[in-house]
């Protein structure tokens, strides 16, 4: 079991001073240098950092995220720096790690726990749709659950079954949760940083496959962004935004489909056709504002997402533009989505995940004729 749970200061009395300061001097080199290569990787990871150092109520658990640094090294030297009982390893039982998460969040820690992957989190469902979804409301907001579960998800890394689903419409189908999805480096500090500062529980779906992308990107300006935020109140939480303006078309994406949709805009280009992009970033709550303007400019749309298209976030997202932008639409709205299987072998995974030509089929189908 993980060890038992003190305070900040007694954590950090763990840390041998040269661990200490080692990590202000990298810090220090770090904000010294300015914009550089970045990683989604190295940005969570420094937003983790960052979040730990400026609450003592901040901790990280799951399984490997300890000395391992997690699968994907999201978690890399936080034990070093902030000690076991801060950032530990569970045992392999996801339903009680969300459930110890419960048991913190009531009594005033923000725990912070890892899922390792998409589909590892099923055993914790029950927990998270009976508890931590349903505790404010339950407690007539007495008891709130200040926790973040981040949830690795989607393809395009050459895994199997169990490693590769896009689980995001469980989460958003289940009200009392909040669900964020970043697809830049800058968004990956910026949003799991407002998610940990959130009251309400937060899914943080990571696409996996955008751990290694590079941004140039400043994180000690991103740092400072936030806390000058966080002190006036302010959030992007719930605002979706333009990642590429147009005038022909709009193409609404979120999390790893972002980059997909951003090539296959480059290619339409082009060919002499201008599609604007909406990374939407929070599913839940979700930005009807920015991306019903953009489709009432436009006039045409394609959805653009990894999950299965039935009965998902990619169907909400058509229904919401549908109702609100029906009169300023010149053609039906158009899905590009994963295939109604199970998540292929990994030979095959090209041919189930949304690409670019699938996408500029799409577009060429919005009745461009009328």
């Amino acid at each position: 079991m993980s060890p038992t749970i003190t305070t900040s200061s007694e954590a950090n009395g763990n840390v041998s001073a040269a661990t200490a300061r080692a990590a202000a001097s990298a810090a220090a080199l770090s904000e010294a240098a300015g914009p550089q290569p970045v990683t989604m990787a190295k940005a969570l990871n420094t937003a983790l950092a960052d979040a730990m150092h400026a609450d003592p109520s901040v901790l990280v658990f799951g399984e490997d995220v300890g000395m391992l640094g997690g699968v994907f090294r999201i978690t890399d030297g936080l034990t070093a720096t902030f000690g076991e009982q801060r950032c530990f390893d569970t045992p392999l039982a996801e339903s009680g790690i969300v459930g110890m998460a419960v048991g913190m969040a009531i009594n005033g820690m923000r725990p912070v726990i890892e899922m390792q992957f998409d589909a590892f989190a099923y055993p914790a469902f029950e927990q998270i749709v009976s508890h931590v979804a349903k505790m404010h409301n339950r407690t007539k907001g007495a008891v709130k659950l200040p926790m973040v579960i981040r949830v690795p998800y989607g393809g395009g890394i050459g895994g199997v079954e169990h490693h590769c689903d896009s689980s995001e419409s469980y989460y958003a189908h289940t009200a009392g949760l909040k669900v964020f999805t970043p697809a830049t480096v800058a968004d990956g500090y910026r949003m799991l940083r407002e998610a940990i500062d959130s009251d309400d529980p937060v899914i943080f779906m990571e696409p996996k496959k955008l751990y290694w992308s590079k941004d140039l990107v400043d994180l000690a300006e991103l740092r400072t962004a936030h806390s000058a935020a966080a002190s006036a109140g302010q959030s992007s939480e719930g605002r979706a935004a333009v990642a590429r303006p147009g005038t022909d078309a709009t193409l609404i994406a979120y999390g790893p489909s972002v980059p997909t949709a951003l090539a296959a805009a480059e290619a339409a280009a082009l060919e002499g056709r201008s599609l604007e992009v909406i990374d939407v970033r929070t599913l839940v709550p979700f930005d009807d504002e920015t991306v019903c303007e953009s489709v009432r400019k436009t006039g045409r749309a394609v959805v653009i997402a990894e999950a299965h298209g039935f009965a998902s976030v990619s169907s909400e997202i058509v229904a919401r533009v549908q109702e609100r932008c029906f009169h300023h639409l010149a053609a039906p709205i158009r899905r590009v989505t994963g295939f109604d299987i199970p998540y292929p072998a990994p030979k095959l995974e090209k041919y189930y995940l949304p690409g670019v030509d699938r996408i500029l089929d799409a577009v060429d189908d919005l009745q461009w004729e009328n």
